[in-house]
């Protein structure tokens, strides 16, 4: 049979580990090839290829209709985000099957990916999967398939004035146990923004008053949040990331917290644009109170993929933008001339017209740089003399001012 004497059929893809699978980003052209290898002589017909990427959710939920019935309720949707098909070897118009000699045989292929992807994912109750199959036919056997998956990665750039914004809140709690009123606890956070990449570090700010008879711990963990929609339903999924815990905080005390450190462990990025799946993250700074709930507070976080640019970067970026040729500043004189005698800068028809500003081929290059700067030296008339007297005196005939009108 054919497949006996098939000894490879692979698809490569052009970036790919050995191990693992390729990373691409939407708009981005996927290439490979599809790899075979024959021991033999062997008649073919078609190679055809598919690129397939899809979200897809399914879950059950039981269901009660009495006391002796239940029944089980099923949610599933799909959204597709990629259907590419190719034929890389077509069998001939005469309807007889191709033959190809033993040996590596290779056929190549390149596919564009749309601009709008979701990143790939994999959840309890959904995952967002691409990849790509290869179907080899041959005329009265089966079909051999070989399959490869690949990554998509959606860019989230976190240099946004979105996920720039600090984002800040407060929150309090009455503690009560047995109905009776042990005071309250409040706590306020901040941080300096929404955006942020695996790997970061979040310095949180806070403020924990304990006004209880008992002692209370501050935490703060984050929190990712995966949600599945199907019919109108939905489905949700919590699990912590990462999180720390502070000292106990006594009664009627205060605890500070001047930018505690929570690192971002590796974990994938946001999903917000996809219909039926999303993955959300958010800090939660909590105190734990003896003897009732939790009191929390929660702050949204996105976790892109473009980190922060530096600062020195961006402004040596503007800065470069906006630079300006300031080579005329070298024709002012380093050493400025004595002023003139007052005898030199009284009223003449010389001096009217050195009041003037000078031509533009008087200056020559000068006009040549972006700012144009004239300096008159010392010509400008001086002010009057100083006198007691004055110059411009009331006239006795004005009449006063009634203070009352």
């Amino acid at each position: 049979m054919i497949f006996d004497r098939l000894k490879r059929f692979s698809i490569v893809l052009e970036g790919a580990e050995r191990d693992g699978p390729a990373a691409f980003s939407p708009g981005q052209a996927v290439s490979g090839r599809v790899v075979l290898e024959l021991a033999a002589a062997a008649r073919l017909g078609a190679l055809r290829l598919r690129a397939m990427g899809a979200a897809r959710v399914h879950w059950t939920e039981s269901r009660s209709a009495g006391s002796s019935t239940a029944y089980t309720q099923s949610y599933s949707d799909q959204v597709e985000f990629l259907n590419h098909r190719d034929t890389l070897m077509a069998p001939p118009d005469n309807g007889e099957a191709t033959v190809l000699q033993a040996g590596r045989h290779e056929f190549p292929f390149t596919f564009q990916l749309p601009e709008t992807l979701a990143t790939s994912f994999e959840g309890k109750h959904g995952s967002v999967r691409y990849w790509v199959k290869a179907k080899l036919h041959r005329p009265w056997s089966t079909v051999k398939k070989a399959k490869k998956e690949f990554t998509v990665i959606e860019p989230i750039d976190i240099n946004t004035p979105a996920l720039l914004a600090p984002q800040a809140g407060a929150k309090e709690k009455l503690a009560r146990a047995w109905y009776c009123n042990r005071g309250q606890v409040s706590v306020t956070a901040k941080i300096d923004r929404k955006g942020y990449t695996p790997g970061e570090v979040i310095p949180i700010f806070a403020e924990i008053d304990n006004c209880t008879s008992r002692a209370v711990v501050p935490k703060a963990a984050i929190i990712q949040t995966q949600t599945f929609v199907a019919r109108g339903t939905k489905k949700q999924k919590k699990s912590v990331v990462t999180s720390i815990t502070g000292d106990p905080i006594p009664a009627g005390k205060r605890e500070v917290w001047h930018g505690r450190a929570l690192k971002i462990p590796p974990v994938g990025p946001s999903i917000l644009q996809c219909r039926i799946i999303q993955v959300e993250y958010s800090l939660k700074v909590c105190v734990d109170i003896p003897g009732t709930s939790k009191l929390l507070l929660e702050l949204p976080l996105v976790i892109g993929t473009i980190p922060l640019h530096p600062f020195g970067s961006r402004t040596s970026s503007v800065s470069s933008q906006y630079s300006v040729n300031l080579d005329w500043l070298s024709t002012i004189p380093e050493q400025l001339e004595a002023p003139p005698e007052y005898s030199a800068v009284v009223s003449s028809p010389e001096a009217e017209q050195s009041l003037a500003p000078p031509c533009r081929s008087e200056l020559g290059d000068i006009l040549e740089g972006p700012f144009f700067a004239y300096i008159q030296e010392f010509r400008f008339r001086p002010p009057p003399l100083y006198s007691e007297v004055d110059p411009n005196p009331a006239s006795d005939n004005i009449r006063p001012r009634c203070m009352t009108c």
